[in-house]
């Protein structure tokens, strides 16, 4: 049996258990173990019934992202929902954490849904330009109706798990913090009859709900027309009313397909593993943690630091003191009084970066016009420095990108305001500048900073994602 997931009989109920940290991600080697310990389940004469959990910090958090943008391998996640669906033995699945994507799906599959306090579910794929592909577009409306439905997976919200219970997605909430007792529990209610399991996809079509697709239909054209998997989930949607279930998964995975071909699939991708590291030197080694910073002046950022710092670990304090690490100086003051010994780390907005080569500072964090994402230039900072200080950021619920010698933030904005009736094609041509120059320490820092901090169409993936498709596109068309 696949190592990662394993089954075992407590009394009269067999029970399913996922262990692949840290999130519990759908990967192959899940997807396959599921189907082992399912069969082993079934064939299990002394198991009434079979109880899907997982161990760790929370449920299934979706799919593997190791495997995006690669083949993919059997068993497909909507044949191993279909065959817990079709589990002749009472099915429950014990939700803690997140259940997201795939893993709600699974859920959904299931025949009875239990979830601990602090839960959260959610179908997050449109943020990714898909749609849920194993059945989430046709479970999720037999369960909640069209209108929730579309609501929900349009907007890829996480649903807290008090609201999950009132919509339907959940079937009940369980005050014990242990995944095992609580679904045992369940199946032993659902043996005594006291509780009541069904089969999501055998339930009746949701009532058709045009207004309800219309006015979502009109929301999204409004607010995000430019996007193609928004209004793939609306047809999916739509095909749970008017189909039987079977047809209304082939409709899913026709759309599904559809959006994986989209362009706006790989920008969307590509933006979210841009965002997954942004902060680490690669140079870099283990430094010592920035534990004793000043905090010279005043800035808003000031008083947010102040509130995260016991968190942290970190003592802030106004002006520097033996211990202090490191200074962090607001726009317009002065780092002379911090000791020689200190890291200096100057606070600068970004339509003032004229005046970076002429800071005092071994390293400069660069504010932009909009967004929380800040830019950490090492301008005479080490590496290891540098990771230093931005490991300290991040301890301060600060998210940074790291950069060297001049602020790619900086070149970004100027390159937009520079061409404001163009200023997408003006990110492009700068980011393909930029990363010549060797200021990025990764070309997917630059489409960050662009779409978190300035506004480029996510969707794009960013300035030199695009720029480098453009320009590869060109060269295979030139004669």
């Amino acid at each position: 049996m696949t190592a990662c997931v394993h089954y075992q009989r407590h009394d009269d109920i067999g029970v399913i258990c996922i262990d692949n940290p840290p999130v519990n991600a759908l990967g192959h080697a899940v997807r396959s173990g599921l189907l082992d310990s399912l069969d082993e389940g079934l064939n299990d004469d002394g198991a009434r019934a079979l109880v899907l959990m997982a161990k760790g910090r929370t449920f299934i958090a979706g799919a593997d992202i190791r495997e995006f943008g690669k083949p993919p391998r059997q068993p497909i996640l909507p044949e191993v929902v279909a065959r817990l669906e079709a589990s002749a033995k009472p099915l429950v699945a014990v939700l803690h954490g997140t259940a997201l994507g795939g893993g709600l799906e699974v859920a959904l599959g299931c025949h009875y849904r239990v979830a601990l306090p602090g839960t959260r579910v959610g179908l997050p794929e449109v943020k990714l330009g898909l749609l849920p592909g194993a059945g989430g577009t046709q479970r999720l409306p037999r369960l909640v109706g069209v209108d929730n439905a579309l609501e929900l997976i349009t907007s890829g919200r996480f649903v807290p798990a008090e609201e999950a219970l009132a919509l339907g997605i959940i079937d009940a909430l369980d005050e014990n913090d242990v995944p095992l007792v609580a679904g045992l529990g369940a199946a032993r209610a659902i043996l005594k009859g006291l509780r009541t399991s069904r089969r999501t996809g055998e339930l009746p079509a949701p009532a058709a709900d045009p207004e309800a697709i219309a006015r979502h239909r009109a929301r999204l054209e409004v607010e995000v027309p430019e996007l193609f998997s928004p209004f793939r989930c609306i047809e999916a949607i739509e095909a749970s009313t008017d189909t039987r279930f079977d047809e209304g998964l082939r409709r899913e995975r026709e759309l599904f397909l559809a959006c994986m071909d989209s362009p706006q699939r790989a920008g969307l991708i590509h933006a979210f593993f841009a965002a997954r590291a942004p902060h680490k030197v690669p140079e870099a080694s283990q430094p010592p943690a920035l534990t004793h910073i000043a905090l010279i002046g005043e800035h808003p950022l000031f008083q947010r630091f102040k509130g995260q710092a016991d968190r942290a670990g970190i003592e802030l304090t106004d002006q520097p003191a033996k211990t202090t690490q490191a200074c962090l100086v607001a726009p317009g003051d002065s780092p002379a009084n911090c000791p020689d010994t200190c890291l200096r780390i100057a606070l600068l907005p970004v339509e003032h970066n004229d005046r970076l080569k002429d800071l005092n500072a071994d390293l400069v964090l660069v504010i932009p016009p909009q967004g929380t994402l800040l830019e950490l230039v090492a301008t005479g900072a080490s590496a290891d420095q540098q990771q230093a200080a931005a490991d300290a950021l991040k301890a301060l619920r600060q998210d940074v990108v790291v950069s060297r010698h001049q602020s790619l933030l900086a070149a970004l904005y100027h390159a937009a305001n520079t061409a404001p009736d163009d200023h997408v094609a003006a990110m492009q041509a700068a980011s393909l500048t930029l990363a010549k120059q060797g200021h990025c320490y990764r070309s997917s820092d630059i489409d960050l900073l662009a779409v978190e901090a300035l506004g480029y169409p996510r969707h794009l993936g960013g300035p030199h994602h695009q720029a480098t498709l453009t320009a590869s596109a060109t060269s295979e068309t030139s004669p």
